[in-house]
């Protein structure tokens, strides 16, 4: 198997999500309230999931190596394209759990702002990815030999397995107020 293979994967599971979402966009339309778990989970989702776990293997792990190979320009440049994507997600989810914290204080104009935030999301993931999957993953493998390949597949099971470490160790950290010791590696 190729690294781009669980990215790919990943993938899948983000456009499901991203269905999820847009229902929840015509329920809201519908009923005008919203699925409080639903995006709280979403945002979860897309911060663990979608950006610290995927996004993460790509520029920790992918990028960094392609940055370090002579890429073509066209390559180099939409690595620069996907990276910047990547921070405009990040401030996308940040937007939707800003909407929803005063959807629940009950802010004018909240709901509004959900919906919007959440058309964001499910406009911009299916092209993020679309180019990813389409215009960029295959021709990156070029790059590397077997045996790089090889050895970034071992990084992404070994980037994963610590994830779930680091953000229930996080999650501690934010209620003490400082840093609790790490797993050893």
């Amino acid at each position: 198997m190729k690294p781009i293979g669980p990215l790919m994967w990943e993938h899948r599971l983000i456009e499901r999500m991203v269905k999820l979402l847009n229902a929840e966009v015509d329920r809201i339309a519908g009923k005008k309230a919203v699925n409080a778990r639903l995006l709280d989970q979403a945002v979860d989702f897309f911060r663990i999931y979608a950006d610290r776990t995927h996004h993460g293997k790509e520029e920790e792990i992918l990028f960094r190596d392609l940055a370090k190979k002579k890429l073509s320009p066209e390559h180099r440049s939409m690595m620069g394209e996907l990276i910047s994507e990547h921070v405009r997600g990040r401030e996308m989810v940040g937007r939707l759990l800003r909407a929803k914290i005063d959807y629940s204080r009950g802010v004018s104009g909240a709901l509004a702002e959900i919906s919007s935030a959440l058309n964001e999301l499910i406009i911009f993931y299916p092209r993020h990815i679309e180019k990813e999957d389409k215009n960029f993953f295959f021709p990156s493998m070029d790059y590397f030999t077997p045996e790089d390949q090889n050895k970034m597949l071992t990084e992404f099971r070994e980037f994963d397995r610590k994830m779930i470490h680091e953000k229930y160790c996080e999650m501690v950290e934010n209620f003490l107020g400082k840093p609790v010791p790490r797993p050893p590696s």
